[in-house]
């Protein structure tokens, strides 16, 4: 079984099984749960997820590019 690359960049870790014998239904219900709790989450910390994400995403402006934050 190969991994599926995550939006979270995880690639280690335990893995979450999902049933092979869902109906469709069901993986729907769960899919439309995952989206509200979404849209729940994001409607509340709209504001800091967008600046954390920006600081993650955006390359410190005094950083070298030789410096080394994780020698390992």
């Amino acid at each position: 079984m190969t991994r599926s690359h995550l939006p979270s960049g995880t690639t280690h870790g335990l893995d979450f099984l999902i049933p092979d014998n869902w109906a469709a239904d069901q993986a729907l219900a769960v899919v439309e749960l995952l989206d509200d709790l979404r849209v729940r989450i994001c409607t509340h910390y709209q504001l800091a997820l967008h600046e954390l994400q920006r600081e993650q995403r955006v390359p410190r402006a005094n950083a070298h590019p030789n410096d080394i934050d994780d020698p390992f």
